[in-house]
């Protein structure tokens, strides 16, 4: 099983997310984890080559961006609240911007 890195301020973001969505973003990061996919995804090439964004469709809509591409870790990238029909430019910029850090 991959470990689990946080990139930036992901982790806390995650920690905003209503008790509900915070438990639903775990079991697809468990999943990830594990080398399976999340039950409801969309690839983010935006971002970055294997770069993959899990949908959580509960008490508003909320985002998780991740790669787990490299061998060594899972790296969830941005967490954060969706409120428009398209992602935001920033966050996309931002979850780009963390992708270049890791591949450093």
């Amino acid at each position: 099983m991959k470990s689990l890195r946080f990139v930036g301020s992901a982790l806390d973001d995650l920690r905003n997310f209503p008790a509900e969505a915070r438990r639903h973003a775990g079991f697809a990061l468990d999943a990830i984890q594990r080398g399976m996919m999340p039950p409801d995804f969309k690839p983010m090439v935006t971002v970055g080559p294997g770069a993959y964004e899990v949908r959580i469709h509960v008490e508003g809509e909320w985002r998780v961006i991740y790669v787990a591409k490299f061998a060594d870790a899972v790296y969830v990238l941005h967490a954060f609240p969706k409120r428009t029909q398209k992602t935001t430019k920033a966050d996309i910029e931002l979850a780009a911007r963390r992708y270049r850090q890791i591949e450093e």
